[in-house]
């Protein structure tokens, strides 16, 4: 990913609600969500939830794919990892870090 791919990445995480959706898109796995389902669980007016599911799918964070009359909503893993593999890229100046990611339990 290049730098404009990250801020776009981050800049459209960069919002509380829209961090919110991503998390529940994350959990959901590949399976995905509905709009109708994102819009109960979190609470949130299908216009609004439309408005951020856009500005996720602009930055590339989420892909939509039309199932039957349903538009079902994915986190990009890919992209998610991308990102993630930048950030971290330098990590630590080479040395040991702090956290190991095998000690994750994701």
């Amino acid at each position: 990913m290049n730098e404009i791919e990250i801020v776009d990445s981050l800049s459209a995480l960069a919002h509380p609600l829209r961090l919110r959706v991503f998390r529940a898109l994350v959990v959901a796995g590949q399976e995905g969500l509905t709009p109708g389902v994102m819009s109960e669980g979190l609470q949130t007016p299908a216009p609004t939830l439309s408005f951020h599911l856009k500005e996720l799918t602009r930055a590339g964070l989420v892909t939509q794919e039309r199932a039957s009359r349903h538009l079902v909503y994915r986190a990009a893993f890919e992209r998610m990892d991308g990102l993630l593999r930048y950030l971290t890229e330098n990590c630590c100046q080479g040395a040991e870090c702090a956290v190991s990611t095998a000690s994750c339990k994701c």
